[in-house]
């Protein structure tokens, strides 16, 4: 059994010596979590902003807001690998005031651009605002970028070296920090779904000011939390130097040399690690539809039947988040019962089991009652977000614990890449199927993508634990499980009924 297959069997592991107990918060946690806080506000209220605005500038189309998510995701995609290799070797203070500054500087650019066309987009040349609307794809790329930045150096570097290897501390942090992201994305787009039911002036503005106005505290706490955390200013591990052919030829044709060694070596090390299935699953999970992003939100606006308000959909997207909020404290307890593997399992099939007959409804719902077919489908979608959160901390917290401490950036670049990459798809669907009586076709191929999802973590499953269904197992009680050694050359652990 590898090193990391050890730490997955100890995590299935519950023998009640007292380590059961709440984890102490990390000294410098607090100020991490309102950085966070911060950071995550502000970028989940533009995020769900900018599909209102552009709602409103482009009315009864998918079209633009798809152009504008599907540019902003095709950065992501060829640009992580270098946001990975620069959160790897670079300063980890620096590397995250550069994201602050970044994000903030592309959100007030893009705010003014909102404002102009809001304003003046009938007045305007067909010239300028087609200029306009470019800049604004450009201000996303670059908005996007440093979200990722800040997203992985945080969450999958930072909070490791905070917790110094103390798992249950791990555990409790991601839950904690997932918590945040979930209350920001509840309440943020709420506000500014209902500024935007006043006057989407108004929330444009707002979401401006408040950009402005944080961003000096998000840059001094995250120092006071490096200052307070001695091992954020080590290394990772000593890298040696590297230099574009013979060290001396900085020629466009070396740098873009240089750049594909780069990807290919991060798609090798993304490629051969132990969480590559977990990771892929969760990457799958990101080709879809049927979430609370722009495609959906926009097909619910131009629906007839029920007629639905930016508020309306401000109100269904806080009654998701709740349930998501939920998972992060569900999920805790499940690891604890059943293991981290099989919690993913469980995840996966609450997935399966709540979308598929929302996307039934598409095919066989009632044609006379679109009413209650459109509401079942939300209601569906609502659900499932349960299983995908508590899988998304299921699974990273396999990525964490098979990870070496030099390559989380290069490896989490990579998944952000091919997370991204497959959020691309999504908006080349509602690209070439952009009206919204066409939703059922990227509905039904997001429900096959969960399937797939499914289908690589259960073969992680197989793989990890000698079989992927156990029932005396998956119903035994609480504790019912202990480490035993089966091998006394090596460090095999497995559960086995007490």
């Amino acid at each position: 059994m590898t090193t990391a297959s050890m730490q997955y069997a100890r995590l299935d592991v519950d023998d009640n010596d007292g380590r059961n107990d709440p984890p102490e918060a990390a000294p410098s946690s607090r100020s991490l979590y309102i950085s966070h806080f911060i950071s995550t506000w502000n970028s989940r209220g533009f995020e769900f902003g900018a599909v209102l605005f552009l709602s409103t500038i482009y009315p009864g189309t998918l079209l633009p807001m798809s152009i504008y998510a599907l540019c902003r995701a095709l950065a992501a995609v060829i640009l992580s690998p270098a946001v990975g290799k620069h959160i790897d070797s670079g300063d980890r203070l620096s590397v995250i005031r550069l994201s602050i500054l970044g994000q903030r500087l592309a959100v007030a650019a893009s705010c003014a651009a909102f404002l102009t066309l809001l304003t003046l987009k009938e007045a305007l040349p067909t010239t300028a605002a087609y200029v306009l609307f470019t800049a604004l794809l450009l201000l996303a790329c670059i908005e996007k970028m440093c979200i990722i930045m800040n997203t992985i150096a945080v969450e999958r570097d930072w909070v490791v070296v905070i917790t110094a290897d103390d798992e249950r501390l791990l555990q409790e942090m991601n839950a904690q920090m997932r918590r945040i992201d979930l209350f920001c994305k509840l309440v943020s787009p709420l506000a500014i779904a209902l500024l935007d039911g006043l006057s989407s002036k108004i929330a444009i503005i707002t979401t401006l000011a408040l950009n402005s106005t944080t961003v000096i505290a998000e840059y001094f706490l995250i120092a006071w939390v490096y200052r307070r955390t001695p091992a954020l200013s080590k290394p990772a591990a000593c890298r040696p130097s590297e230099t574009l052919g013979n060290g001396q030829d900085t020629s466009t044709r070396a740098l873009f040399s240089g750049m594909l060694k780069a990807v290919l070596k991060q798609a090798e090390l993304y490629g051969n690690s132990h969480a590559f299935l977990p990771s892929l699953s969760l990457s799958l999970l990101f080709f879809t539809v049927l979430s609370f992003s722009g495609q959906m939100i926009t097909y619910l606006f131009a629906t007839d039947y029920p007629r639905l308000t930016s508020i309306h959909v401000g109100i269904l997207r806080t009654i998701a988040t709740v349930l998501e909020i939920s998972s992060t404290f569900i999920t805790p307890l499940l690891i604890s019962r059943i293991g981290v593997v099989r919690t993913g399992i469980w995840s996966l099939s609450w997935q399966c089991l709540c979308l598929t007959p929302g996307v039934a409804t598409f095919w066989f719902g009632p044609p006379l009652s679109p009413v209650f077919t459109t509401y079942l489908f939300i209601a569906c979608v609502i659900l499932s977000r349960i299983g995908l959160w508590s899988f998304d901390l299921t699974a990273q917290l396999l990525v964490q614990n098979s990870t070496d401490a030099s390559q989380r950036g290069s490896f989490s670049a990579a998944e952000s890449s091919l997370q991204n990459f497959f959020e691309l798809c999504t908006f080349a669907m509602t690209i070439i199927w952009s009206e919204p009586e066409q939703f059922r076709y990227p509905a039904t191929i997001s429900l096959a993508a969960l399937y797939t999802a499914a289908a690589c973590y259960a073969r992680f499953a197989r793989v990890e634990r000698g079989h992927l269904l156990h029932m005396p197992l998956c119903c035994g009680p609480v504790g019912g499980y202990k480490a035993v050694r089966t091998d006394e050359e090596g460090e095999e652990l497995q559960a086995v009924a007490s």
